[in-house]
């Protein structure tokens, strides 16, 4: 089969498009005909290796671990493994799989649910891990809050805008010109565009998705009893990056009156089904910036990278 492959760690230049052997599945695990995946901006932090401490999070120390980079997919069972009753070929499917930068990936039978009825399988590849980031993040939000959503054009922050809006929050985006017209059109009740005009006001809810304000400024626009959660992030160095925010933010929280906490989320199986019932019933709708053959992942990448995208971005074999 075909495949996006890295023998070490470096530039996007380390990544080819190959052929390698099909995987098959195991005990509990299930093979999928990979239709499309989504391409989020850790993918490049596993390819660089940086900042370092990925590597220490079981990615691999001196190359990474798994040839093959992607998560988030959409496509068909092929063929399921001893012990799968859920799940049998033909079955239309959304989730995550080490590997989904290929035509067939190998994931455990968990990991995946069926696709929602309503969508193709490129908007369906772009809803995992992003959309399951922003339902993590903003679990706790209720009606009648202020939520603001920092990088509310990208991956996370359109699902954010949209799932902040079906809580009943008063929500603000914080986006550049380019998406201001996207962030409006998926349910914000105001647009801020930080190119042109300052950020005013308080907010019992902050989600940062951009990462690169400081905590002091951050806190200057919550509630005295409001909640920044943190996703992601840049800077900080070659060894930590973004994480150092994070950790300062942990340390913060306990001897102040506002809640400061990073946010490292997964892709879980009930998070995917709230997520497709929400999806199904058209509170939530994925906005697809631009989808990329396969063999062009890495101009997908640096898209992404460039931060230019509109929503999210979606390789397809």
């Amino acid at each position: 089969m075909k495949a996006i492959v890295r023998d070490g760690y470096g530039p996007l230049d380390v990544l080819r498009f190959d052929d390698v052997e099909r995987p098959a599945p195991g005990p509990g695990q299930v093979l999928v005909r990979v239709r499309a995946a989504g391409v989020d901006p850790s993918i490049w932090h596993l390819t660089s290796g940086e900042p370092y401490l990925i590597r220490l999070m079981g990615y691999g120390l001196r190359r990474p671990k798994r040839p093959v980079p992607g998560l988030d997919l959409a496509g068909v069972i092929e063929e399921i493994g001893p012990g799968v009753t859920e799940f049998r070929p033909g079955d239309e499917v959304f989730g995550t799989a080490n590997g989904s930068f290929a035509e067939y990936a190998v994931t455990a039978a968990t990991r995946v649910v069926p696709k929602p009825s309503n969508l193709t399988f490129e908007q369906a590849a772009a809803v995992p891990v992003s959309a399951c980031t922003a339902l993590q993040g903003l679990r706790t939000v209720h009606p009648g809050q202020r939520a603001l959503v920092i990088g509310a054009g990208g991956g996370v922050g359109t699902y954010a805008v949209q799932l902040a809006k079906a809580l009943g929050a008063h929500v603000t985006g914080l986006c550049s010109t380019a998406k201001t017209e996207l962030v409006r059109s998926l349910g914000a009740d105001d647009v801020v565009d930080y190119k042109r005009e300052p950020l005013t006001g308080r907010y019992d809810v902050i989600l940062d998705t951009a990462g690169d304000r400081p905590l002091s400024q951050l806190r200057q626009h919550l509630t005295p009893k409001g909640t920044l959660i943190i996703v992601g992030g840049e800077g900080g160095g070659r060894f930590v990056g973004g994480v150092a925010r994070t950790l300062r933010a942990a340390l913060l929280s306990p001897f102040v009156g506002q809640q400061l906490r990073g946010l490292f989320a997964t892709a879980r199986a009930e998070d995917l089904r709230e997520l497709r019932r929400l999806i199904e019933d058209g509170a939530v709708t994925p906005a697809v910036d631009r989808t990329f053959p396969l063999s062009d992942a890495v101009a997908a990448i640096r898209h992404v990278r460039s931060g230019q995208a509109r929503g999210k971005v979606v390789v397809t074999p």
